[in-house]
């Protein structure tokens, strides 16, 4: 048999996830530092959630391509909570975010294009270029007191194959949400070269010390693609509902070729979309106890790292990750991989696109006991090898 080039991927086990597999079937204990699933992190779910599901509209099949309008009516409803005023004829249901970045780049990109994004990110980006053969190149997202898109970086990364730059606001791993001049040199940039704007906004409502502004509102002169969904806001990642919100100039004719995508696959199912308004609605519950967990190990992550020297947290802004610069004594699989066998598992900062050594990513997500002690063994291990340690890297 013959497979296309684009799903060439190595899919060999990989020595962490076979270590890793190998410690769960061991039965040995094992303190997870990389939790994102939020279902399985031990917060409380209405039990009517699952309610809405059984609406007999849903037995009623009304192919909608851009979904139902009460379902994008109550999208514009949670933008209305962020100030922003929206038509339901810009939104465009999908099952998730995923899929709503697959339609974009088969809306914006022919085959070789390039989608630019900021790195730290997440790596979901190159299998989703690969099977819809563009390419991802990478623009730099540095440290400097704190996370800054850097735009002259930016530029540089530019070429003629370009179609689009792709934004996480707020970021993940890093947490740094785009502030107002990161925005309008980024708009500079896009009208001078004529490309689009891709902001995934799935942690929107985890901003920690402030509201984070919604690209929704637009930017002047710059078609903006906002993606987001019920992942993050609802805490319902296996509901598969999400959506793209279309701004700016050529709307009309964007909305126009993404109706003919969606229409070609008419892939989000009518239950979802009935109990979508309702669990919207609902949102706030599950937020306040994410926001509070997170809140709370971040606060605990930080007592801990005052005793050392050794690990400096990077400043956070939103989401549920943070970064660690450590020292670069070697390869992070190695150190990732030593940590397992002392019980924490945690994410090397290669995963996101950082160098291969001297960082690691940690969720701020999971249960508070195991999260405790997560760090504490991973701080442990630390400071058992400070005697070999190199001062810590600028």
């Amino acid at each position: 048999m013959r497979f296309s080039q684009r799903t060439a991927w190595n899919t060999e086990e990989s020595e962490l996830a076979r270590a890793h597999r190998l410690r769960i079937e061991a039965g040995l204990p094992i303190a997870d530092l990389t939790a994102s699933n939020p279902t399985r992190c031990g917060f409380t779910y209405d039990q009517s959630l699952l309610s809405p599901l059984t609406d007999a509209q849903a037995l009623d099949y009304d192919p909608q391509p851009k979904g139902t309008l009460p379902a994008r009516q109550a999208v514009c409803r949670y933008y209305a909570g962020h100030g922003v005023v929206l038509d339901p004829e810009q939104i465009v249901l999908t099952t998730s975010t995923s899929e709503a970045y697959s339609f974009l780049f088969r809306l914006l990109c022919d085959p070789g294009s390039e989608i630019l994004v900021p790195q730290p990110s997440y790596p979901l980006f190159d299998f989703l270029a690969d099977l819809d053969d563009v390419r991802i190149a990478a623009a730099p997202l540095v440290y400097d007191h704190d996370w800054q898109i850097d735009p002259e970086g930016v530029r540089r990364a530019i070429t003629p194959a370009t179609r689009a730059i792709v934004l996480v606001h707020p970021n993940n791993p890093t947490g740094h949400f785009t502030k107002p001049w990161e925005a309008e040199e980024l708009g500079r940039l896009c009208r001078e070269f004529d490309l689009s704007l891709i902001v995934d906004e799935v942690f929107l409502d985890y901003g920690m010390d402030q509201t984070v502004r919604s690209f929704s509102a637009g930017l002047e002169g710059v078609p903006v693609f906002v993606v987001s969904g019920m992942s993050k806001i609802a805490g319902l990642p296996q509901m598969k509902a999400a959506w793209i919100v279309a701004t700016g100039p050529e709307r009309a004719p964007a909305l126009e070729r993404l109706e003919v995508i969606a229409d070609t696959f008419l892939s989000v199912n009518a239950p979802v979309q009935a109990a979508l308004p309702v669990w919207l609605a609902a949102c706030e519950a599950i937020q306040y106890q994410i926001r509070e967990r997170v809140a709370a190990n971040l606060a605990e992550m930080d007592r801990q790292l005052e005793r050392q020297q050794m690990v400096r947290r990077l400043k956070v802004e939103g989401g549920w990750y943070a970064v660690l610069r450590i020292p670069a004594l070697g390869p992070d699989e190695h150190l990732v991989l030593a940590l397992l066998d002392k019980g924490a598992w945690v994410h090397p900062g290669y995963f996101f696109g950082m160098a291969d050594s001297g960082w690691l990513v940690v969720s701020l997500l999971g249960p508070k006991g195991e999260f405790v002690s997560g760090v504490t063994r991973m701080l442990a291990h630390l400071q058992s090898i400070s005697a070999a340690t190199a001062p810590l890297p600028c």
